[in-house]
């Protein structure tokens, strides 16, 4: 404007003062001059407002970092390339169990246990040649306090012209991790002896099984030829002698079998062989082979088929065995009234066989423990009819082989009903 000014005073000062037109057109000039120093004013005025509204968002957002800088659940730090600490939050102070404005000026070195300050003093030259350390584990050693285990994330600083200026530390503490580590280590370590103790158990079970088979298998048939035997004839006294061996082997050849096909199961060993067969013929065939049992206890037994098509995909030889120790059970622990097999077809594709006896019934407390192996619900009877306490746990087994299901339903005093449901063809992966 001052310029402006001055070179209107010059040309009117040249120029003849008898000229109008020319005073007219320096005030035009002068105007318009003065319109657009207006302009310009209120640009500068705009520009200012503008100004200003970037500062205070730049404050607001410089408060918002310090304070999440600050408030960080994480301890955070800044230091200069000698890991001299210039800036440091609130939870690195507790960290480190120093005030905060007493943090800075110090080495970060000195909260490093001494035996390692050479280890971090080396790693700290060798961030010069990285951008980013992640998750590096180490531990601190606050004032007054024990040390802690913790993780650091360093994450370089550079000045404008690319050079390092520092690094930004993030401190994790993870004790309680580490504590837990720990712990799952010694649970692996643990699993791992449990695993290798069933094993070897296992293992043993099954050598034994098969060498106690060979001798009872030997007593039980010298007790059947003995028994068959027409031309030299027992007394009475000894046929019972011998009939009570072949009985007594029998009931060890069934323990024996039990144990094997358990030892079976816990390595995965055995496996389902599935055919084609009647079931309605199965269950005939298997209540008549115990008829005799039955028969000794006094017992009623009812059979009740209700089957459209009774023929079924599974194997025939691990079925027979559920049903047999359903039925053993029963007879074992009914000393009064009957004992119901039924055989129904809940759908076209599922077959449900239940075994219901009126005998001394479960305990509600047992029955969550009915199918683990060696859990039997009441011991003083199991001592009379004796056992190994792994019929149930090897039914239930098979038939999860089966891809079905086993439940059973009880009251103390009322009898025992044991279902079992499988697919009418079963599918082996």
């Amino acid at each position: 404007m001052y310029q402006r000014a001055a070179q209107l005073y010059q040309k009117t000062s040249l120029t003849s003062c008898q000229s109008p037109e020319l005073a007219a057109d320096s005030l035009e000039e002068l105007r318009i001059a003065l319109e657009e120093l207006h302009v310009a004013e209120e640009e500068l005025l705009q520009q200012n407002e503008e100004l200003t509204s970037i500062r205070n968002q730049l404050e607001a957002e410089s408060k918002r970092y310090q304070e999440l800088f600050d408030f960080a659940p994480d301890g955070y730090l800044v230091t200069d390339v000698l890991g001299i600490i210039r800036e440091a939050n609130r939870a690195a102070a507790t960290m480190l169990n120093v005030p905060q404005k007493f943090l800075i000026g110090k080495p970060l070195v000195n909260f490093i246990p001494y035996e390692e300050r050479s280890a971090f003093r080396l790693q700290l030259q060798q961030l010069h040649n990285t951008e980013r350390v992640q998750e590096w584990e180490l531990r601190l050693f606050p004032r007054h306090t024990t040390e802690f285990d913790a993780t650091l994330t360093v994450v370089t600083i550079r000045n404008n012209n690319g050079d390092v200026a520092g690094w930004r530390w993030l401190m994790r503490d993870i004790t309680a991790r580490k504590q837990v580590e720990a712990k799952l280590r010694e649970i692996e370590l643990q699993n791992l002896r449990l695993q290798e103790t069933t094993r070897i158990r296992s293992h043993f079970l099954a050598i034994m099984s098969h060498e106690l088979r060979s001798p009872m298998n030997a007593i039980i048939g010298f007790s059947q030829l003995l028994l068959r035997n027409q031309q030299d004839r027992l007394n009475s006294q000894q046929e019972s002698m011998v009939q009570r061996v072949l009985n007594s082997g029998k009931h060890l050849l069934r323990l024996i079998d039990e144990i094997l096909d358990f030892s079976k199961l816990e390595a995965n060993c055995l496996a389902l062989q599935p055919e084609e067969f009647n079931l309605a013929e199965l269950i005939s065939d298997t209540t008549a082979e115990m008829h005799s049992l039955i028969e000794q206890q006094n017992l009623k037994l009812q059979v009740k088929l209700n089957l459209e098509n009774p023929l079924v995909v599974n194997d025939k030889y691990r079925l027979r065995q559920v049903l047999v120790n359903l039925l053993s059970n029963a007879i074992k622990f009914t000393n009064v009234g009957s004992i119901t097999i039924e055989a129904w077809e809940p759908s076209t594709e599922r077959i449900a066989i239940a075994v219901e006896d009126t005998g001394i019934g479960i305990a509600q407390a047992d029955l969550k423990d009915i199918f683990t192996e060696f859990r039997q619900a009441n011991q003083t009877l199991v001592r009379q009819h004796g056992g190994t306490g792994l019929g149930l746990s090897i039914a239930n087994r098979l038939v999860q082989m089966m891809h079905g299901s086993i439940t059973v339903t009880s009251e103390l005093g009322q009898g025992s009903t044991f279902q079992v449901e499988i697919p009418r063809r079963v599918t082996l992966s």
